[in-house]
């Protein structure tokens, strides 16, 4: 048993750690995610089976998010982090020794699957390991310094793979993916996070099933305003969150009549743009910790839903490519500063309200339920510009439309906080 006071400082020598090890395992996380769903979306050029793909590699996310929040509160979180950024870096090498010798389709659903669900139980680890290494009047700076390396790593890791896969394909992408795994697992053996073993009785599946009737208990009964901010994630992981994530590589790679390695060399600084906006809004999460409420998080929805509209009368009206996709990125990177700023707000809130025992858990529980939206919204937006070819400003301005109703409704629901 390990044990330890959470340090009073924000950048102890192990959270630094834990920092320089996300910033190398998410930088080669965004160059893997980016280059695999690229590369079936140009040997296909299918929005519905790219939708399909995206759609089923959420499913193991969301079922192993809840494994990742028990494991997180039972075993030392830095194990969990060292062993699955080395499971990372081996199944990447299998797709390596497999490519080519396996129907592709399958192969790459496979590992984006496989992927995914590493993620999901990766980041209740990470998440839970902040309330043990830093104090409570630190929750919301440690989230905004999470955030600003994920998007960091979301920045370098598109670009660089943009630049990278336009010239020479996929292999070395997948191998700069795998080397990093490597050594982010090597560098994050020598974390320590304080750790208290719990009593366990039962099977692992009993386990499981008391852990989840405790979390919903807690969220249902002790903590309802976080099942009510559960269910408007849901609304904007399904209608909003799903169209950036198949409508940005669809409208950029297949819409915008740009040549093929001019578009996935343009969709790489788009996602870029979405990255930077993750580090404007975390470092201004992050300087206005102090002053920014919960109950105003609202608004940043209000936002981020109005910049839809832009992007879909670009479609409609505009005839220059290179103006809508100029339009769309710049409307991409003030929906992710909002997006973010949104998530830092709502973590924090979410790990000041839970008892240090059940923060694994519940945080689990909260990503599992807000995640399962994100499939659905996959597959249907897949399917929608499929059937709206021609027409994609109709499917933008109303995911605009019905975005806008939530957000307005997410505002009275954050207003009594």
């Amino acid at each position: 048993m390990e044990h330890g006071k959470t340090e009073s400082k924000l950048f102890t020598k192990d959270f630094t750690l834990v920092v320089i090890g996300q910033i190398i395992s998410l930088f080669g996380n965004a160059v893997v995610r980016f280059a695999l769903p690229l590369y079936l979306l140009n040997q296909t050029g299918s929005s519905a089976l790219y939708g399909t793909v995206m759609a089923c590699a959420f499913i193991p996310m969301i079922l192993l998010s809840p494994v990742g929040g028990m494991i997180a509160d039972r075993v030392n979180k830095r194990n969990i982090m060292v062993a699955l950024d080395f499971i990372t870096a081996g199944l990447i090498l299998g797709f390596l020794l497999l490519q080519g010798r396996v129907n592709l389709v399958f192969l790459l659903a496979l590992t984006l699957m496989l992927l995914f669900g590493i993620a999901g139980a990766y980041q209740p680890a990470v998440q839970a390991s902040i309330p043990a290494l830093v104090g409570q009047e630190h929750y919301m700076q440690a989230n905004a310094v999470i955030n600003i390396v994920s998007s960091f790593a979301s920045l370098l890791g598109p670009v660089f793979g943009g630049i990278l896969y336009s010239i020479y394909g996929l292999l070395p992408i997948l191998e700069v993916g795998m080397v990093c795994f490597v050594l982010s697992a090597v560098m994050e053996i020598f974390i320590r996070i304080p750790y208290e073993k719990q009593e366990t009785a039962g099977s692992i599946w009993q386990i499981m099933k008391q852990d989840l009737q405790e979390s919903f208990r807690f969220i249902r009964r002790e903590k309802p305003m976080i099942g009510k901010g559960l269910i408007v994630i849901c609304c904007v992981n399904l209608f909003f969150s799903a169209l950036i994530n198949v409508g940005l590589p669809y409208l950029v790679t297949e819409v915008l009549p740009f040549t093929d390695a001019l578009a996935n060399r343009l969709y790489g600084y788009a996602e870029g743009a979405l990255a930077a906006g993750g580090i404007v809004g975390g470092i201004g999460a992050g300087i206005l910790a102090q002053k920014l409420q919960v109950k105003r998080a609202g608004n940043l929805l209000l936002i981020a839903a109005l910049c839809l509209f832009p992007v879909g009368f670009a479609l409609l009206l505009t005839r220059s490519e290179l103006a809508v996709y100029l339009i769309l990125t710049a409307c991409c990177f003030v929906i992710m500063v909002m997006a973010t700023v949104f998530s830092v707000q709502i973590m924090a809130f979410v790990q000041t309200e839970t008892p240090k025992h059940l923060v694994g858990k519940v945080i689990s529980l909260c990503m599992m339920l807000s995640m399962c939206a994100q499939p659905l919204g996959n597959a249907m937006y897949g399917f929608l510009f499929e059937l709206c070819a021609g027409r994609e400003a109709v499917v933008v301005l109303a995911a605009g439309v019905v975005s806008l109703v939530v957000a307005v409704r997410a505002r009275k629901i954050f207003s009594v906080l």
